[in-house]
């Protein structure tokens, strides 16, 4: 698929109804899906769409209306932790790069190969279930909350369950699309949390009311609590509408 360069009404109006989406997703319940016992955000799905389908300017464009979006709902409906989306640098650069990252990721694995790019998805299968597997031998050596290991089993059954999906129904195609929503989702998990650390750790942690003697494993905590079933909800609806989107082109 090529992509116009440059700026024009199309694109201008794909940023506006996508922006919208988002927005209309954070205002709402249908940005939250329950996956055990957190809730996983489909607010940046919007985002990586506009990147996939017409490129890094489109996809900025939506994280930053994303981004704003963030800003605005920390104004006017404050939570206790709404403080750290003040910061631009917290709720608007992590979102811009969403799209920045999906776009690049994506162009490169469509130039690459099926070959090496069925192996960097074997890779991250192996890597996420390999890591929720070692979570698992530590909280039970550590004697460590058994929620926190029931919470890992059931994503290594949800990882396990949509890499087979996307191998079936995926083996010849949609390949990029599916590591280029994985790694979109990422980056909005782990550069929202990494900000956070970096600028609120304590005072963040506090306000949810946790030990801030040990802000950095709760911040990573929540990154992975959080972001693996957003990173598998994200394949899921950005293959679908993507696919779906292509075949109509």
């Amino acid at each position: 698929m090529v992509k116009e360069k440059g700026f024009n009404v199309r694109k201008m109006a794909i940023i506006g109804v996508l922006g919208a989406i988002s927005a209309v997703l954070g205002m709402t319940p249908l940005g939250f899906i329950p996956v055990g016992p957190t809730r996983a955000t489909i607010m940046h799905i919007p985002v990586i769409i506009g990147a996939v389908m017409e490129g890094p300017i489109v996809g900025g464009f939506v994280g930053l209306i994303f981004g704003l979006f963030s800003i605005f709902q920390a104004l006017t409906n404050p939570t206790p932790v709404s403080f750290v989306f003040l910061n631009p640098l917290v709720s608007v650069l992590p979102r811009v790069l969403i799209g920045i990252v999906s776009y690049y990721v994506y162009n490169t694995l469509s130039n690459l190969g099926k070959n090496k790019t069925m192996a960097i998805l074997y890779l991250m299968w192996v890597g996420i279930i390999g890591y929720l597997s070692y979570g698992i031998y530590i909280n039970i050596i550590n004697s460590q909350s058994i929620w926190m290991t029931l919470m890992n089993i059931v994503l290594i059954i949800l990882t396990s369950i949509i890499a087979y999906f996307t191998q079936i129904k995926f083996k010849d195609k949609a390949l990029d699309v599916v590591i280029a929503s994985a790694i979109g989702t990422l980056t909005n998990t782990m550069g929202v949390l990494s900000m956070i650390y970096l600028f609120y750790a304590e005072r963040f942690v506090e306000a949810i009311g946790g030990d801030v003697s040990t802000a950095r494993k709760i911040i990573f905590g929540i990154g992975v609590t959080n972001g693996i079933p957003e990173a598998i909800i994200g394949i899921i609806i950005v293959t679908s509408v993507v696919g779906a989107l292509k075949s109509k082109g």
